[in-house]
């Protein structure tokens, strides 16, 4: 199992935030994410940090598909697949639907087919191929003018997949899923069971890679650690999604779902996400500015005991 870093950019200087990336880096971690949280572009950020040491790959955890035409994401992707030395993970998805109707204006009625149409328009541009697609929701037509191929191969897709619908399209046609508040049981007996059906059905050899996203705090209070990831991400708990996926796991919310307490307490709780197959954890550092510090060198060292491949 690799360990990857997620960074918090919320009120950064892109010069603070490529900074940081490029400690993950030396650090060891096998990939580095952001996300897209209502500030900065998290692929235009990406272009603008570059390649990091090592060949690290980083991450998009994720950017919503809803406001992008598949015309310009591929576009944006390919542009910073180019600029990071062909090191993008491109993680996507509808987004929340409170943002999306609330800011946007958009409706959500049917998330899975406009994505599983999203990715016909696409996965073909980010090849270098030509599109021409005019369906209920996304009319494209044309190919992007840049100098895709060996040099410049499309990058891995990932999903934000938790319900069964969205994890059988990423079964079918993504490079694997990203999760969100999905602890070992649910990917031992959910996730990767309906990934592998999902694959098997559609003639692929291999099946999806699975990255979980995980809350994570080094820390000597951890009822202040779960009220402080609670204070932060309570507010899932409405989301039907995202609800579902707490019952799934048998917990209440996200407080209940992040890893915290002292080093052993966390290495055991780590071990038992590569038991149950995960290709990677994403650490979500939590709590305190000094307990996230504290978080960050721990999950490094465990980075270096993990061996995180980052091919």
């Amino acid at each position: 199992m690799r360990i990857g870093l997620w960074l918090d950019d919320d009120q950064l200087s892109v010069g603070e935030i490529t900074q940081r990336a490029h400690e993950a880096s030396k650090a060891g971690f096998s990939s580095v994410w952001l996300s897209e949280r209502g500030g900065w572009d998290p692929l235009t950020l990406l272009t603008a940090i570059g390649p990091l040491p090592a060949g690290t790959p980083v991450g998009t955890s994720i950017v919503r598909t809803y406001p992008r035409h598949p015309l310009a994401l591929a576009a944006q992707a390919l542009t910073a697949q180019a600029a990071t030395g062909n090191g993008l993970l491109l993680g996507l998805g509808p987004g929340p639907q409170p943002i999306l109707e609330g800011q946007y204006g958009y409706g959500t009625a049917k998330p899975v087919e406009n994505l599983r149409e999203y990715l016909s328009i696409l996965l073909p541009l980010l090849r270098g191929e030509q599109v021409a697609h005019d369906g209920p929701a996304w009319h494209a037509a044309g190919a992007l003018s840049v100098p895709t191929g060996p040099a410049l191969p499309a990058p891995p897709v990932y999903l934000s997949a938790l319900g069964p619908r969205m994890l059988a399209l990423t079964g079918e046609v993504a490079d694997g899923t990203l999760t969100t508040w999905t602890g070992p049981r649910s990917i031992t007996d959910y996730v990767l069971p309906a990934l592998t059906r999902a694959a098997e059905a559609a003639g692929r050899e291999r099946v999806p890679a699975v990255i979980a996203g995980v809350c994570v705090g080094l820390t000597n209070d951890v009822d202040s650690l779960r009220g402080w990831v609670h204070e932060q991400f309570g507010a899932a708990i409405g989301l039907p999604s995202y609800r579902a996926a707490f019952e799934r796991e048998g917990v209440a919310g996200p407080a209940d779902t992040v890893l915290a307490g002292d080093e052993t307490a966390l290495e055991r709780e780590i071990d038992r996400f590569a038991a149950a197959g995960t290709t990677e954890l994403q650490i979500i550092p939590c709590g305190t500015p000094a307990e996230k510090e504290r978080t960050v060198a721990f999950a490094a060292e465990l980075a270096a005991r993990f061996g995180n491949d980052r091919s």
